[in-house]
């Protein structure tokens, strides 16, 4: 059944209102002097033209008044204004016609323009009330629904078999957030979620309601109000929410077993979007804000620059290019030698951007030396961003040569190179197992960093490297591998429960790369203060919870090779100093000279043509501060990340 137009029964039914009170005002109550009927038509005829030619001049029968705010009543209320000053300006002409019409005085041309407006707004918000109550199956219900079939042809809107399954939620904060989301669920007939309360830690607010949906106050008796109101899924509305608190709350409502969404806006989504409820993202199990970085000063850096961004496939080289995509460089050449990963991100701009962007990709290993030549001299970057590297602990361990060079000889491969073509800025991305390192990942990693503060001493070009740890949601990280293992049923496999790691999200990784590139002078290494450590087990439990799983078992499975238990706390203020950022610090770090770099270099070269055997030893002798993880394992409780982690951080 096709649904009727609004816009004609509301003019009906205001046209009745208007008639109806013409008829009560002018023609039974008389007042001082009466008016005949063709007075009395005539006026009305006067008035109708003149109001509702203002109220559809100004959309007033456009609006879909079931979902009208106070925007839609304040506009009805200046088209009534408008009406009725051009109604007393026409009828102070009209006189000189029908003198019988100077017989309504100004006072009573009020009242009329105001009863007129008071029950035309009344009628409107009861259909607004019948149309958020009329889901109800019940007889008030019914009458509603009949209400809005009469009153708009709406009854469609109704005919809904899932009424009954809708998901029963409480929202978690009665401020503006969660009421604006009531709202939402109320004015949308066909939402899977029916609010059935409001839970806030005002009492001023707890006891009373709000669109008819009681307030609860937060605390132990609202848990059991909750079940009474059969609340299935807790929605948490209070975005300025503190760490601290949210981390309470999250806990509390975990246990009892309910799931819980957020609405706010998606992590991936740049401010200024949508509010939508959603699940709760990886980021926010860490119960820490995503730390923005980007400003205009680093926008503007690379506007109308060509940069390179070598392993632009990968999950920090990927977002890289987005972040670059929306800062108008000249042209974006993304090398890698994964042609997925190249093909994917080639798509993802593409799709956003067309043909505005200037995107070239290019398959290239780092390590062949010539194949990188011929893409400096086709593209002569301005810019360069080494993203590229091995970076699995385990593989690494059992493929040492393979990491020495790709890691470390293709980083001095793309140094030469340059200084050969002039390159402006060298930007390398760097880890925090670099830090004292346990293994061979690790200890190429921190032989990169020197090799590149080296060249800083030497060199054209202004170098830097960028220090951070453990990125969620990059490919082999340890989310990813939970979410499987929980799709799958289970067990979650822990190396050992007492891991702690640093983390931070892929587009927080991305910004501090980026503004710390534009930012370097020449030589530093940049770190980030991500914070408290997370341990992995309550990570792995918090998941489960997030899930809905049951019945999931978490197993050990022991350490792998090269791994510790803790990584290094990177922002150890007494040793740092600091930058205009306050989450940005740089290392004091002397670097080696160029003879010096060589001679370790050679030393690898060696090493590397007899095997991975020679190539750990070789290491070893390379980079100083590499150890034998057993050997930290071994004072691991004592450090001061393990007794940071004691003392309330993590999950």
């Amino acid at each position: 059944m096709k649904k009727r137009k609004v816009r004609l029964p509301l003019i009906i039914y205001d046209m009745l209102i208007l008639i109806a009170l013409e008829f009560f005002l002018l023609g039974v109550y008389e007042g001082e002097q009466s008016m005949s009927w063709q007075a009395c038509v005539l006026h009305g005829g006067i008035m109708f033209v003149c109001i509702f030619a203002s109220r559809l001049v100004c959309g007033t029968y456009q609006q879909i008044w079931r979902y009208g705010g106070i925007q839609c009543y304040m506009g009805l209320l200046a088209a009534d204004a408008v009406g009725f000053i051009a109604d007393f300006l026409v009828e102070r002409i009209v006189p000189f016609i029908v003198p019988e019409l100077a017989n309504v005085n100004f006072a009573r041309l009020l009242s009329l323009a105001c009863m007129n407006l008071l029950a035309t707004l009344s009628i409107r918000m009861i259909y607004r009330y019948a149309f958020k109550c009329g889901t109800e199956d019940s007889r008030m219900g019914a009458f509603l629904r009949w209400l809005i079939f009469l009153f708009a042809g709406d009854e469609m809107e109704y005919q809904n078999p899932e009424r009954d399954q809708k998901i029963k939620i409480a929202i978690v904060g009665a401020g503006r957030i969660g009421v604006n989301l009531a709202e939402e669920l109320l004015g949308n007939p066909r939402s899977r979620y029916t609010p059935r309360c409001f839970v806030d830690c005002d009492p001023e607010k707890a006891g009373r309601t709000i669109h008819s949906i009681p307030v609860l106050l937060e605390g132990a008796d609202s848990m059991q109000q909750l079940r009474k109101y059969e609340v299935q899924e807790i929605v948490m509305a209070i975005p300025g929410i503190a760490d601290e608190k949210k981390r309470e709350l999250f806990a509390t409502y975990s246990r009892a077993g309910y799931k819980i969404k957020v609405y706010d806006f998606p992590t991936m989504q740049s401010a200024g979007g949508k509010r939508q409820m959603r699940e709760f993202d990886i980021e926010e199990l860490l119960f820490r804000k995503p730390v923005s970085i980007s400003d205009e000063k680093t926008n503007s850096y690379y506007r109308n620059k060509v940069v390179m961004i070598t392993g632009g496939g990968g999950s920090i080289g990927s977002e890289l290019c987005r972040q670059l995509a929306q800062m108008n460089p000249a042209k974006i050449v993304v090398l890698d030698i994964c042609e997925n990963g190249a093909y994917d991100i080639q798509q993802d701009l593409k799709i956003s951007y067309g043909n505005a962007l200037n995107l070239e990709i290019e398959i290239c290993s780092v390590t062949q030396r010539e194949a990188l030549r011929r893409v400096f001299e086709k593209h002569h970057p301005q810019i360069v961003i080494h993203a590229a590297a091995h970076k699995h602990v385990p593989l690494m361990e059992k493929n040492c040569t393979e990491a020495v060079f790709n890691n470390v000889f293709g980083t001095r491969n793309l140094v030469e190179l340059c200084e050969q073509y002039h390159v402006q800025r060298f930007m390398m991305v760097s880890t925090d197992k670099a830090v004292n390192p346990t293994n061979v990942m690790g200890a190429t990693k921190r032989m990169c960093e020197m090799i590149v503060q080296s060249a800083s001493t030497w060199g054209s070009t202004v170098y830097s490297a960028t220090r951070f740890g453990n990125v969620l949601g990059s490919a082999g990280s340890v989310i990813p591998l939970f979410k499987h293992q929980i799709a799958r049923g289970g067990p979650i496999t822990l190396t050992d429960k007492r891991i702690i790691r640093y983390f931070m999200t892929i587009q927080e990784a991305s910004q501090l790369v980026l503004q710390s590139g534009s930012m370097a002078r020449n030589g530093e290494l940049f770190v980030l203060d991500m914070g408290q450590p997370v341990k992995i087990l309550e990570l792995a439990e918090s998941m489960i919870r997030l899930s809905g799983a049951e019945g999931i078992e978490i197993v050990e499975t022991g350490l792998r090779p090269g791994e510790k238990l803790y990584e290094e706390l990177l922002v150890k203020t007494e040793k740092l100093d600091t930058t205009d950022n306050s989450m940005i610090f740089i290392e004091r770090d002397a670097p080696l000279p160029k003879a010096e770099i060589d001679r370790r270099l050679k030393l690898l070269e060696k090493a590397c043509a007899k095997g991975d055997d020679a190539v750990r030893q070789a290491l070893r002798q390379a980079v100083p501060t590499f150890r034998s993880p057993e050997e930290v394992n071994a004072t691991a409780e004592q450090s001061e990340e393990m007794k940071m982690q004691k003392t309330g951080a993590g999950v």
